[in-house]
């Protein structure tokens, strides 16, 4: 029970709310971006196989993550990005925070460029694309957590491991704001322009293991099918905070970290039971902090709250083309002026996730608002070359092409 260890009990929900506030929503000038990419890995001329952690540990050396190689110092790239392996071998980096879309994109760039040269050196290859389309869902990572998050989604249908194991994103951090009424607005912000933006970056029509026809974002469907209740936060709450506190205290747990080898978790209990005193029989121990903390990794809505706000509807794209919606989101959540113009945009899409990850583009309604949202985005970009590549982008989405048709064409 290691996790417990100098770590404060959580004898009332209103303490556990109250840290999640302040773990979930840090305060201050919104200044800072940082962004994660994810790659599919695969090892090329033996069927698509995917690496073993060994053969991914040796490749990466010191940078590798504990994950893949327990003694690992796990030293970032030059550029700052930590490295880390997702459960079907995906490999992805996280920046250091930055201050401007410039740095950033530059400091990643770099990253991406060495990771590759690494993984090459291996022999590993990236995948193509947000969705595999030609493996079946295949875990390669054997730790506890990943063990209890199979055996959980599982229940639901297929889409868990899918999303586990085969599907890749680009994700979006920004600073959740100067104060609570200023957090309120960017979170409304986030949510709102959410669905425009999966249908103006979809760009996996197909997933290897999904039932039915195409869908624009295969990706966004796995998220939306998997885990309800843990995907799907408060949208646009008038009182974030409060709200996803609250709500988080109510999603059902995922894991205990320590609750025997498979880190099993009471069927249908959620934190709140734990505080309680429901699950003491079964646990033998009251929650403390950092059980809490572990729990917030364990939720997955649109956009998550880690103490700044984490952007993650968007599909990996094509190339380098995952500059265009970290600029994106950037330059709309760049001024008061400027969100409230993209809320006005979004109004008539809030919401709308399952409709943009199943039409997309094809969805005149979504389409009008991400070109829209877009030549916004070009218009209070971080500087001329920004501006070109979000313009071109909402030349594409007038078009009804995704980023793959447009630079296929």
């Amino acid at each position: 029970m290691a996790l417990a260890v100098d770590s404060p009990a959580l004898t009332s929900r209103a303490a556990a709310e109250a840290y999640v506030g302040g773990v979930c929503f840090k305060l201050g000038p919104p200044e800072l971006v940082g962004a994660e990419l994810e790659w599919l890995t695969a090892c090329p001329g033996d069927d698509l196989r995917r690496p073993s952690p060994q053969r991914l540990a040796g490749a990466l050396g010191h940078h590798a993550p504990t994950s893949v190689a327990p003694e690992s110092p796990a030293i970032p790239l030059p550029g700052g990005s930590a490295v880390t392996v997702e459960p079907g071998g995906q490999i992805e980096l996280s920046s250091a925070p930055h201050a401007s879309v410039r740095e950033l994109c530059t400091a990643m760039s770099a990253d991406s460029a060495e990771l590759m040269s690494l993984l090459r050196s291996a022999a590993i290859a990236p995948v193509p694309g947000a969705a595999d389309r030609e493996r079946s869902a295949d875990r390669i990572l054997q730790h506890p957590r990943y063990a209890a998050m199979e055996q959980l989604f599982t229940r639901v249908g297929p889409f868990g491991k899918l999303m586990m194991c085969n599907t890749a994103a680009v994700q979006v951090s920004v600073d959740a704001g100067i104060d609570r009424a200023q957090a309120r607005r960017r979170w409304q912000l986030l949510n709102a322009i959410g669905p425009a933006l999966v249908a103006a970056f979809a760009d996996s029509p197909r997933l290897c293991g999904a039932p039915g026809d195409e869908w624009a974002s295969q990706r966004m469907r796995t998220w939306l099918e998997l885990d309800r209740d843990r995907t799907r936060a408060p949208e646009g709450s008038p009182v974030p905070v409060a709200d996803y506190a609250a709500w988080s205290l109510d999603v059902p747990l995922l894991c205990v970290v320590g609750s025997g080898s498979s880190w099993a978790a009471p069927e249908g209990a959620s934190f709140a039971d734990w505080i309680d005193g429901a699950l003491d029989d079964e646990l033998g121990r009251e929650p403390t902090t950092k059980d809490l903390d572990y729990h917030l990794t364990t939720l997955f809505p649109p956009v998550r709250a880690r103490g700044h706000l984490e952007v993650r509807y968007l599909d990996a794209q094509p190339g380098d083309g995952w500059r265009v919606p970290i600029a994106v989101v950037a330059a709309l959540t760049s001024s008061e002026a400027v969100a409230e113009q993209a809320l006005s945009i979004a109004d008539g899409t809030v919401g709308q996730w399952r409709t943009a990850a199943r039409r997309g583009l094809r969805d005149g309604e979504l389409r009008g608002a991400a070109v829209q949202l877009l030549e916004l985005a070009a218009a209070h970009a971080e500087d001329a070359g920004f501006a070109g590549e979000i313009g071109l982008a909402a030349a594409r989405c007038r078009r009804r092409l995704s980023p793959s048709q447009e630079r296929n064409r």
